[in-house]
């Protein structure tokens, strides 16, 4: 994408979504020993980042296809952003959630007015229901992350980045379904070719890290991890994208992921989720990369349920 489509695209989503702040920590920095600057998305509008990749996908649907509504499967914060965005928009918004998403995000979407239906936690159960919708209303699907509108609409977190700071060295995102990664990458690499973007994967969820030396996408057999926002896998879209521009994955452990939410939580006063303080402690665990550098954290929401913690 050339940067004249590139700010079309922020342009068309920035009436609808907050232009979130950029935060650093001098006792981060210190513990990290790098410049960390946190792309806030904490407090974008229904938590997360998600809600500008929801906005520019309902907004590039014809009048007709929005009369049928939309409906998308999602675990917690793509449930909430196309909700929002929908309601913000007057379409209707059917979502399919896992039985083992987060009850705070079940809540947030219904106070977003979406219409949930409950599936078993497995992909192919999400895309069943979420084809039975589609064939019973007509409503227009949007994919969570892998869908080149949504994905474009995702990296608008990092085109408000980039003019808020300047001459970064590394842009850290986590990687779930790979549409922040993917965005992120195709933005980056037009506005400063010299940045790096690096994904950060939980261990217990890594099927990014080993897809990246297969050449193929991979699978997790299992998702046993706390950072509910990463369980799901790359699709067709999104990994050719990551596999031209990202430079490096780094995994982490359940540990170090829970350490870096607490760190977050404690020294800047700011809620951040499991998923986003994955980025966090990837950064905190490679001092060999980042020591010295200038580094952008995408920090992707901030949806907790605060009555069950980690910490």
């Amino acid at each position: 994408m050339k940067a004249s489509d590139l700010e079309k695209v922020y342009n068309r989503v920035a009436p609808y979504i907050h232009k979130t702040p950029v935060l650093s920590s001098s006792l981060i920095n210190e513990i990290a020993d790098c410049e960390i600057y946190l792309k806030c998305e904490n407090f974008q509008k229904g938590g997360s980042y998600k809600i500008r990749g929801a906005t520019n996908a309902i907004l590039q649907l014809s009048e007709e296809q929005r009369s049928r509504g939309v409906v998308t499967h999602s675990s917690g914060n793509f449930a909430q952003a196309v909700s929002l965005s929908a309601k913000n928009l007057a379409v209707s918004a059917h979502i399919v959630m896992p039985t083992n998403a987060p009850k705070a995000k079940k809540a947030g979407t219904i106070a977003y007015e979406g219409i949930i239906t409950e599936c078993e936690p497995t992909i192919e159960a999400r895309e069943r229901e979420s084809k039975k919708i589609q064939d019973r209303i007509g409503a227009a699907f949007l994919h969570p992350s892998n869908q080149l509108e949504v994905i474009h609409g995702q990296g608008t977190a990092s085109y408000e980045l980039m003019h808020q700071e300047s001459d970064f060295d590394y842009i850290v995102t986590p990687v779930g379904g790979g549409g922040l990664i993917a965005g992120t990458c195709l933005f980056v690499k037009e506005l400063s070719p010299k940045t790096k973007v690096i994904g950060a994967e939980p261990m217990e969820a890594d099927d990014a890290y080993r897809s990246l030396i297969s050449g193929k996408i991979e699978t997790n057999e299992t998702a046993n991890t706390i950072a509910d926002g990463l369980r799901t896998n790359l699709g067709h879209h999104n990994f050719p994208i990551i596999q031209k521009h990202v430079d490096q994955i780094i995994r982490v452990t359940e540990e170090e992921i829970i350490d870096a939410m607490k760190l977050v939580w404690e020294r800047m006063k700011i809620i951040i989720e499991p998923s986003s303080a994955v980025s966090v402690a990837a950064v905190l665990k490679s001092p060999s990369i980042f020591k010295g550098k200038k580094v952008g954290v995408i920090i992707s929401g901030g949806n907790v349920d605060i009555m069950d913690l980690p910490f």
